[in-house]
């Protein structure tokens, strides 16, 4: 029986459609397997420095991905907080509660003034760019991921794999779609991705489904890769993290399955390479990065899917999605450090420490700046000279 990490770390694999998840699904494999491996000491380093810290709320069992939006950043907690900082230093700009506990954010429009968050009962809350409440409807179950906001709606990806747009404006259900599942599938945060009028949705069962924003009918729907194995638990293939984007191609990499590019438009495969990865990929101009259940991180041509290098170093550590950042790969970890790769051969050139707590939320780039967030709370905003 194949199983990994990935299930174990994250409570693990959830039963859909209102079935109760199943710890502990992994008795045959050994804990020192899964000890993170001991950090080697890197002399002298990269000159990586904290440029600065903002304290927000625990994000408990629930992942909370930070947003950029208006030269401003959004982050949320596990407690209903939501606040607006300046991306540049940190400063808050405002604090607001969503009078409700939290389990998915944030979604934010592109101009920064409409912000989006799921609440612990399924509400889809929306607000203002000064933190002003506008609406809040009720979604049909759970929402893990967090919400995107385009020019005239807000999308939504529930757990029971139902897809739902609401009108930006007052929360009006404009279109929904679901999809069936497979038996099994992972509880992790799939996400969705807004492109050349479409949003493209991580699905289970290794597949990407396209929506047109207008009407929520189906461009495409195809598979990244295909379920194999005996059982349930090796047949579990969904898509981890968000399909990454860039120029005409759709990125992404799937659990126990295949990383790659699809054409945008047509969801035709450009390349498929194995890996397994329950988040996301890093993409940019030359390379596709996967931090892989192993703890490994590689990276692979984006113009054909070539090999390019591995770096296993980190083995076990409950590895972040990659984010390409300038000449280095930074990716975080369980114990909140912040790794920087060589972009061009995967060598280890330095870390730095934030909180000690894991790193699960996609980072992004601010201007000069790479943010992460902690579970713990911490939003570090991290530079290299």
């Amino acid at each position: 029986m194949r199983a990994s990490r990935s299930i174990i770390a994250l409570g693990v694999l959830a039963l859909v459609a209102g079935c109760s998840s199943m710890p502990n699904l992994n008795p045959f494999k050994k804990e020192d397997k899964l000890a993170p491996v001991k950090l080697e000491e890197l002399k002298p380093g990269v000159p990586a420095r904290v440029v600065w810290k903002h304290s927000t709320g625990k994000a408990g069992a629930f992942v909370f991905n930070p947003a950029l939006a208006d030269n401003s950043l959004f982050v949320a907690d596990a407690d209903g907080n939501i606040e607006r900082l300046d991306a540049a230093t940190g400063k808050v700009q405002w604090r607001s509660k969503a009078g409700v506990n939290l389990t998915a954010g944030v979604g934010v429009a592109a101009d920064g003034k409409v912000i989006a968050v799921g609440g612990v009962k399924g509400q889809l809350l929306a607000f203002d760019g000064s933190g002003k409440a506008l609406w809040q409807v009720q979604a049909s179950s759970e929402i893990l991921s967090a919400p995107v906001v385009a020019p005239n709606a807000v999308i939504v990806r529930t757990v029971d794999n139902k897809i739902t747009a609401y009108d930006i404006a007052n929360g009006k259900k404009l279109w929904f779609i679901q999809r069936v599942t497979p038996a099994l599938t992972l509880r992790n945060v799939p996400g969705l991705a807004i492109a050349n009028n479409n949003v493209y949705v991580a699905q289970p069962a290794g597949r990407i489904l396209a929506l047109a924003l207008s009407n929520g009918v189906p461009r495409f729907e195809v598979p990244l890769s295909e379920p194999r194995g005996a059982t349930e638990l090796e047949r579990v293939s969904d898509i981890g993290g968000t399909p990454a984007i860039l120029e005409q191609d759709l990125c992404a990499v799937s659990y126990q399955g295949k990383v790659g590019c699809l054409d945008v438009n047509t969801g035709v495969a450009r390349w498929t390479k194995p890996a397994s990865s329950d988040v996301g990929v890093g993409v940019d101009q030359r390379f596709v990065f996967v931090s892989d259940e192993k703890g490994a991180v590689l990276a692979f041509n984006r113009d054909g899917g070539a090999s390019v290098w591995k770096n296993d170093k980190l083995g076990n550590r409950r590895l972040s999605t990659p984010i390409s950042y300038g000449r280095f790969v930074a990716v975080g970890d369980l114990e909140g450090y912040v790794h920087f790769l060589s972009r061009e051969d995967g060598t280890m050139l330095g870390r730095i420490a934030t909180d000690g707590g894991a790193i699960k939320a996609a980072p992004l780039l601010a201007g000069s700046n790479v943010i992460f967030q902690t579970q713990n709370g911490t939003v570090t905003a991290i530079a290299v000279e």
